[in-house]
């Protein structure tokens, strides 16, 4: 049984920063990828960013290019997303996700069903 839990949001002004962490535990392998989600209200949930802990490989949403960074402690089984330039419109709950015993598909990182463990999620709030 694999626990994701997700940690770091809050909130900001819009141009601020922020950093999310995540932690995949029981599970003692480098072959997971892991992904990050947000919803935002009555919205559909989006993939923001993936990594594949064993490799590095990364992958971005249009959302998060240019301003969001993915990446990973390949011993702690752990994920960090680092948010620069943080506009009002990034306010949802993000949420962690594993997918253990698989790399990241480059064509289906960003579906929800691709991943097998959720975290519980972390709001993040960007005021104007």
């Amino acid at each position: 049984q694999v626990t994701v839990v997700e940690s770091g949001g809050g909130s900001v002004q819009a141009g601020g920063s922020l950093r999310l962490s995540c932690v995949a535990y029981g599970y003692p392998y480098r072959h997971i990828c892991m992904g990050w989600f947000r919803q935002a209200p009555g919205k559909e949930r989006e993939g923001v960013a993936a990594i594949y802990i064993g490799g590095g490989n990364t992958y971005y949403g249009y959302s998060a290019t240019g301003r969001f960074t993915i990446s990973r402690d390949a011993a702690e089984n752990s994920m960090y997303l680092q948010m620069n330039n943080l506009k009002p419109e990034d306010t949802a709950m993000y949420y962690c996700a594993a997918n253990p015993g698989n790399t990241c598909s480059e064509h289906a990182w960003d579906r929800s069903r691709v991943y097998r463990d959720w975290g519980q999620g972390t709001q993040v709030t960007v005021s104007s």
